[in-house]
């Protein structure tokens, strides 16, 4: 199903060929992100994942977008915790100029002083307008208390003074020693060659050479009582999370975990939705979901609900949440649960960017990928038990963070404190 290799340089390549479709989808993923800074540098993957769109080499600015659009294609790239991916979809018959513009500014970027001051600019007015929204604001409060005085507690982007302070040899120095090409994943599905895709990137890359892994600060905190936090602010509703800490990408168990989170807040069929919103009318937006790291991850609630109705709602998901740790799931919801997960993920692949997407981090977390058989097999051994032990090991009163945006009065705020210290399952 999969092709792989690895060039000389130690880049490594992964792809899938669709002969029937018209297009191709292209990623190059970067074993880096915001963990991987220190203090002086927070918001340096970021900034240089900005950046790499001002010039390379060989392509000014207006070519690297003009020449993908121009084509009928789109570029676009993401920085996470700990990945940078630049991609691209473009008609097949592009695919070796789309190929060359990538690497091009991925590995051969200009990073000139004039585009620097532009791009910090833009940065810092993304920082400001993330911090107005109130909903952004609250994850970025929970962050902070699931992972203190660590990288993965701090806002990606980095701070106003962070940003305000990155020169153009903190963010040359930050591509030396990440964007090595032993460090780098080129994945690849659609209509195209892998022979051909070898080729290319041999070309292009001959005299590039890889440099020592950098590895990022490791996360060993232990969370020991509940937390609570609060932050006023004028808006039309109340922003909650609710957050622990939680399995790692590898874990055994991270299969139970992502059918949990379904039947608990993952669709409109979960228990959060449909007591929440259908028959309480309490919230518009209520969800649950998991952030997966390589020694660390997080369970995550969020919604939006009235002002008024700030208590009953953490309230009544406490509630939901001591059902769930303690109660039975029935044979009916765990096979409802299972087979959307199934079926999202099979959906999923049958778009070429996911598909490639899939592959890609696949192979830059862990370098290998995991097939569709592995994950058919994993996901069929799983039982109702497995979900009652995961959700009795996660979600520990002790280990709860409860994040507040919003207009709240100090009464509610000392209720919630009691709720939260005192146990949500009381």
């Amino acid at each position: 199903m999969y092709k792989k290799s690895t060039l000389s340089n130690n880049l490594r390549i992964i792809s899938r060929e669709f002969k029937d479709r018209e297009s191709v989808a292209v990623g190059v993923w970067v074993g880096v992100g915001g963990r991987f800074e220190d203090d002086a540098t927070k918001g340096a993957a970021h900034f240089l994942e900005h950046i790499l769109f001002r010039g390379s080499l060989k392509y000014p600015c207006h070519e690297i977008k003009g020449s993908i659009e121009g084509v009928g294609g789109s570029l676009n790239a993401f920085t996470g915790e700990e990945q940078t991916c630049f991609y691209a979809r473009v008609p097949a018959k592009h695919f070796d100029l789309t190929i060359d513009i990538l690497c091009d500014m991925v590995f051969f970027p200009m990073i000139q002083k004039n585009d620097l001051e532009k791009e910090r600019g833009i940065i810092l007015e993304e920082i400001k307008m993330y911090g107005d929204l109130p909903q952004y604001h609250v994850l970025e409060m929970l962050d902070a208390m699931v992972w203190p005085e660590h990288p993965l507690g701090q806002n990606l982007a980095g701070s106003k003074e962070t940003v305000g302070r990155m020169t153009r040899t903190d963010l040359r120095d930050f591509h030396r020693r990440h964007y090595s090409p032993d460090n780098i994943v080129v994945s690849v599905c659609g209509n195209f060659s892998h022979e051909r895709l070898e080729s290319l990137l041999e070309a292009k890359l001959a005299n590039f050479s890889s440099q020592p892994k950098v590895s990022c600060l490791p996360f060993s905190g232990l969370q020991k009582k509940p937390q609570s936090g609060f932050f006023r602010k004028k808006t039309e509703q109340m922003h909650l999370a609710i957050g622990v800490p939680s399995l790692c990408s590898e874990h055994p168990d991270s299969y139970a975990l992502a059918v949990l989170n379904i039947i608990l807040g993952g669709n409109m069929s979960s228990r959060l939705f449909d007591e929440l919103r259908e028959k309480r009318g309490l919230a518009y937006s209520i969800y649950s979901t998991t952030r997966t790291y390589a020694d660390t991850g997080m369970f995550m609630i969020k919604a939006g609900v009235d002002n008024s109705k700030l208590v009953e709602a953490v309230g009544l998901i406490g509630k939901i949440l001591r059902q769930l740790r303690r109660g039975k799931v029935s044979e009916s919801e765990f096979t409802r649960a299972r087979e959307y997960y199934y079926g999202q993920f099979v959906l999923g692949l049958e778009d070429a960017t996911e598909h490639m997407m899939w592959i890609g981090e696949s192979m830059v977390e862990r370098d290998r990928i995991r097939t569709l058989g592995e994950v058919v097999s994993r996901i069929n051994s799983l039982t109702p038990d497995d979900i009652r032990r995961v959700a009795s090991d996660i979600l520990k009163e002790k280990c709860f963070n409860l994040a507040v945006v919003g207009p709240i009065e100090e009464a509610q705020e000392k209720e919630l404190s009691r709720m939260v210290e005192q146990g949500l399952y009381s």
